[in-house]
């Protein structure tokens, strides 16, 4: 990916980190030391699937439009799957994980992804 397309999934991904540290210091104000790690996680979980769709598309060498979408669409669902995989493991090993925490600090994450398209590139 050219230096300056890459611009706003990096603007969107460091929006992303912001949040995630705002979110835990949020949730453990609120809800202590288990909502600040949940909420963390919740954000660190949207960050990894914003990297991964930005890393799959930047390794995108396809010169038609249909190949450039196949790409994006191929992107998207690894990062779906991998989002819900990391919710899951988080779910089940994190016997102290405050759901609202981690559920609304990831959904506000993955908000933030979808601003990359507001982003100028130039």
């Amino acid at each position: 990916m050219h230096p300056d397309k890459s611009r706003p999934f990096r603007t969107v991904l460091a929006w992303q980190a912001g949040w995630a540290v705002l979110a835990a210091a949020l949730a453990g104000w609120l809800a202590g030391r288990h909502g600040a790690v949940s909420a963390a996680l919740g954000g660190g979980i949207g960050l990894a699937g914003g990297l991964v769709f930005s890393w799959l598309v930047a390794r995108n060498r396809a010169l038609t439009a249909d190949g450039i979408l196949l790409n994006a669409l191929k992107a998207e669902a690894v990062k779906v799957v991998l989002l819900f995989g990391l919710l899951a493991v988080v779910l089940a090993a994190y016997k102290n994980v405050v759901v609202v925490g981690l559920i609304g600090s990831f959904i506000v994450s993955i908000v933030i992804f979808g601003f990359a398209f507001f982003v100028r590139d130039a």
